[in-house]
């Protein structure tokens, strides 16, 4: 029997999930909620998950969410390709980059993106501010390691890549607005920034399956 995914169009903790599944190749049936309208706080919703969030995971009578427990639920039951290391030592360096990122890079990238909505007026102001500035200088510990290897970890596509390479793609697309003009000055151009994130960007985008994890309400990838 297949697995069910319920998942959110843009959400970055679900497409990190839908980016395992393509890796290891496992059949998955997608079931897209519309977080507008709330869906995921549906009564049958919040039976498979009392928190009322997605991503949520159903493996036959099994239920599991978070996408971090679902990615390593993903890789314990579904073992090739590994994306937690083939050994204790990179599994722990990938536990490690990955809770170094969610400590120190994920909250203020959450501040940014809150501060610069799609459809909402921005609130932009010296804390958002403080908080791009802290991005872009953690966003140079995943360049030096990206200048060093081509993911985040090791020599292979890794859940570390997975939990970063979402947020980096909301962000960019974040920055592009008008809005955020000043804010993407710290950033931008990624070329010249940050020239290894960028091709880590661009591999990523190039891996088999990754066309059906792009959120399907933005614009296609360009190549």
């Amino acid at each position: 029997m297949a697995i069910d995914l319920y998942w959110g169009s843009g959400s970055p903790y679900c497409w990190r999930v839908m980016l395992a599944l393509e890796h290891k190749g496992i059949p998955w049936n997608g079931h897209l909620l519309k977080l507008d309208q709330q869906e995921h706080k549906a009564p049958q919703m919040l039976a498979l998950n009392p928190r009322g969030q997605v991503p949520v995971l159903r493996d036959d009578d099994y239920v599991v969410f978070e996408s971090v427990a679902i990615l390593y639920y993903l890789d314990l039951k579904f073992p090739q390709p590994p994306i937690f290391g083939t050994g204790a030592q990179e599994a722990a360096v990938i536990m490690r980059v990955i809770q170094e990122y969610q400590a120190y890079i994920e909250p203020s990238l959450r501040q940014v993106l809150e501060a610069v909505p799609e459809q909402r007026t921005p609130r932009i102001d010296e804390h958002v501010t403080a908080a791009m500035h802290r991005i872009a200088n953690e966003a140079r510990t995943i360049e030096r390691r990206l200048s060093q290897s081509e993911w985040v970890v090791g020599e292979r596509f890794s859940a570390a890549d997975m939990i970063i390479y979402p947020d980096i793609r909301l962000l960019l697309r974040t920055l592009q607005r008008p809005a955020a003009r000043e804010l993407a000055a710290r950033f931008l151009p990624l070329e010249v920034n940050y020239p290894s994130l960028g091709r880590w960007l661009q591999r990523v985008a190039a891996l088999p399956g990754h066309a059906r994890t792009w959120p399907p309400h933005w614009e296609p990838l360009q190549a």
